[in-house]
């Protein structure tokens, strides 16, 4: 299983997926429990890699991972370049405006909750399409 990481200085999005593509778990955290949710998920899930985003403060983020005992080979960065608009379109797919929403269109809605779980599947898409090239 590979576990998707976005992370963020007040928020971070997490998501678990099976080798098939199917997501086990998605949700968002705050960014100081993100590493013992991480560590949390490790024990419910078999997870032998973690694909994270390459921009806000990933440096930092991944150095606490280190820290946290992931080896560096089981940690995969990927471009995260428009991953946040992705994921608001994404978000109307997975939960369809209701009632007068719908006549809104798509462009013009915002996503009445963060979307940082959805970018986290998003990345771990983004990995897997570029292996399957690779």
């Amino acid at each position: 299983m590979i576990l998707g990481f976005d992370p963020g200085r007040q928020k971070c999005g997490i998501a678990v997926m099976a080798a098939g593509g199917e997501v086990s778990l998605h949700r968002v955290v705050s960014s100081d429990s993100a590493i013992a949710t991480i560590e949390s998920l490790c024990q419910e899930f078999p997870i032998n890699l973690l694909v994270m985003g390459d921009r806000t403060s990933s440096k930092e983020w991944k150095q606490k991972l280190l820290d946290a005992g992931w080896e560096p080979e089981k940690i995969a960065m990927v471009d995260e370049n428009y991953s946040t608009v992705e994921a608001c379109d994404r978000y109307w797919q997975m939960y369809p405006a209701k009632g007068l929403w719908r006549l809104v269109p798509q462009g013009m809605r915002q996503p009445p909750k963060p979307v940082d779980d959805i970018v986290a599947i998003i990345l771990i898409e983004r990995y897997l399409a570029k292996q399957a090239t690779a």
